[in-house]
């Protein structure tokens, strides 16, 4: 620390970066390993309070174990002895203020300008942050493992291994999913977040609620909405980065999809199904998929149709995915079924199963759906991808 003359530094303007290995470097390892008072050199005078290096090895001691990231503040040499009680000072209202573990401070000089300091953050957990999530649909479960904490799932429904083979490792609690929740199944995982996703009954959200668990529903009904979500789950987790850069990577797929589809000059009419009996028009992001990989999207999406009008819009492309079906939507019978033997699709035998959790998760996995509407719509731009089966006799 520097003795100069002159006037005072900007104290915020000398809280420099310094990687984690220089900064341990720089002070004795018994900062870290033992709980006595460490020494500041000649100045022990200043005391624990007011001695920078010691608050900041002392709470290093406390907090090392959780130290999740290569930055730590470092003092400049050019802040002088008699100012350590100011930095200290400084360091302890950015610590409170930031609600962070430890000290994160970056500060450049730009051709001689300045720009303000900014506190970051970007691995280490706020102690408010939830840690023991419960997942009621797989479109939670999968958002959690894209953002790197399928660590903190500690309770999902059996149907999350079929988007998310992780989730299956036999460490987490089976739970009924927002259909068919039960309060007693949720309080069994003690968590303190519950993340529910489409469809509820009403009895499922009343068990939900009588868990009297922080509870975060989530209702999409377009890609919009699923961006948004996928950010929103990210951000109470305290892992907001990682969200968005999850949706800026489904975002790029999506539109390099888009850009292909284009130059075909080709937009068959598509009817895409959830349901069967009734039958149930897919939800709005899967008329938006279609849309995207060059087809005309007929019928009114999440809406129930009658057989007879779905034939009026004479659709010369039939998708069906089922919700909880996986792929064994019974092509040829339904065909049968709805006297629809007449229509363009099937004349053409487009008609084809689509794997229910590639359409009807609103998550990350609808990248999966995409390709294969893609590859049924244009069959000889895209290879066939897994989880789509294509009618064969009639």
């Amino acid at each position: 620390m520097s003795r100069g003359r002159g006037q005072p530094p900007d104290l915020l303007h000398h809280l420099l970066l310094c990687n984690g290995a220089s900064f341990l470097n720089r002070l004795p390892r018994s900062h870290f390993c033992n709980q006595r008072p460490a020494r500041h050199r000649r100045h022990t005078s200043l005391g624990s309070k007011s001695d920078f290096p010691n608050a900041t090895a002392n709470y290093s001691n406390r907090q090392l174990e959780n130290i999740a990231t290569r930055w730590v503040l470092d003092p400049h040499p050019r802040i002088r002895v008699g100012e350590v009680p100011r930095v200290a000072r400084v360091f302890e209202v950015v610590q409170k203020l930031s609600r962070i573990h430890s000290c994160f401070a970056e500060y450049r000089i730009h051709s001689g300008a300045t720009k303000p300091p900014r506190i970051i953050n970007p691995l280490m957990p706020s102690p408010f942050t939830p840690q023991r999530v419960v997942c009621l649909q797989p479109s939670a479960t999968l958002t959690m493992r894209d953002l790197g904490l399928l660590d903190r799932v500690v309770a999902c429904t059996k149907y999350c291994a079929d988007v998310c083979p992780e989730a299956s490792d036999g460490s987490r609690l089976i739970v009924s999913d927002s259909w068919t929740a039960q309060a007693a199944q949720i309080l069994a995982a003690k968590p303190d977040l519950v993340l529910a996703s489409v469809p509820y009954q009403l009895e499922a959200v009343s068990e939900i609620l009588k868990a009297g668990t922080r509870f975060m529903a989530l209702a999409p009904r377009t890609l919009a909405d699923i961006y948004t979500d996928i950010v929103a789950i990210a951000g109470i987790l305290g892992v907001l980065e990682q969200g968005e850069q999850v949706v800026a990577n489904m975002r790029a797929t999506i539109e390099d999809v888009r850009a292909r589809c284009i130059t075909t000059g080709d937009k068959p009419r598509v009817f895409c199904e959830e349901w069967g009996k009734p039958i149930i028009a897919s939800q709005p992001w899967v008329a938006e998929l279609i849309e995207i990989a060059g087809g005309t999207f007929v019928g009114q999406p999440g809406k129930t149709l009658p057989a007879e009008d779905i034939a009026q819009l004479q659709p010369e492309v039939l998708l069906a995915a089922w919700c909880g079906a996986g792929d064994r939507v019974p092509l040829e019978k339904i065909v049968e079924q709805r006297h629809w033997s007449g229509l363009p699709a099937v004349r053409a035998h487009r008609v084809f199963c689509i794997n229910d959790e590639l359409l009807n998760t609103p998550a990350t996995s609808l990248i999966g759906g995409l390709r294969a509407i893609a590859w049924a719509l244009h069959p000889d731009q895209f290879p066939k991808p897994a989880g789509i089966r294509q009618i064969v006799d009639l």
